[in-house]
């Protein structure tokens, strides 16, 4: 946020780019980051402007207190992220809404404004096959939740980076995942969650 601040600045901007580059690392400017106040704020629902196949202008609204809270984004296959198959799309459930006034104060800073950063907290699915479905198939991508042990289980997401909500269908065949109906995380409602999940298809 700060670099692309000091792509646009005449005045200022060489010199706030010097200091960026002198942060080496993701964990180097982390101490120079502040919450205005100590506040995070929630909310209820997120609003993704989307194009429909139509070519028409369309919107999701994103709320996690209800079923529509699953979200599509666009998959990194240029970085090696563990998994076995290659998969153009990621999948995630939204847990939380928030934003948060950020403050740095580290190398390069040029002032003490705070800046509003948006993201949403997820829970990640995987991809539940051994091979990518083709559209000749005629099969619905199977998906599932890594289990809460896994440390990329959960994650932070900007909004800008999200395509648009997503319509996932329980695998009701494979049954629900905990069928005592006892949870782990009352946060992640993992007590309600099915086996698996195929990723429904608009055509």
């Amino acid at each position: 946020m700060l670099r692309q601040e000091a792509s646009q600045s005449d005045v200022d901007g060489n010199l706030l780019q010097v200091g960026l580059s002198m942060i080496q690392g993701h964990d180097a400017g982390r101490g120079s980051v502040l919450f205005k106040n100590d506040r995070m704020y929630r909310h209820n629902l997120a609003r993704f402007n989307y194009t429909t196949y139509d070519v028409r202008r369309s919107q999701d609204v994103i709320n996690p207190g209800t079923s529509h809270r699953d979200i599509i984004l666009l998959a990194n296959n240029t970085e090696d992220n563990g998994d076995m198959v290659t998969h153009p799309f990621l999948y995630a459930r939204v847990l939380g809404i928030y934003h948060v006034n950020v403050i740095y104060t580290g190398e390069g800073s040029l002032d003490y404004n705070a800046r509003k950063v948006e993201f949403l907290w997820v829970r990640w699915f995987e991809y539940d096959s051994n091979r990518p479905v083709e559209w000749t198939d005629s099969k619905l991508d199977p998906i599932r939740f890594l289990p809460m042990a896994n440390e990329r289980a959960f994650g932070f997401v900007d909004p800008k980076d999200v395509l648009r909500g997503c319509h996932l269908l329980p695998a009701f065949a494979r049954g629900k995942a905990r069928m005592d109906g006892v949870g782990l995380s009352r946060l992640a409602q993992d007590a309600k969650e099915w086996s698996g999940y195929r990723v429904n298809r608009c055509v």
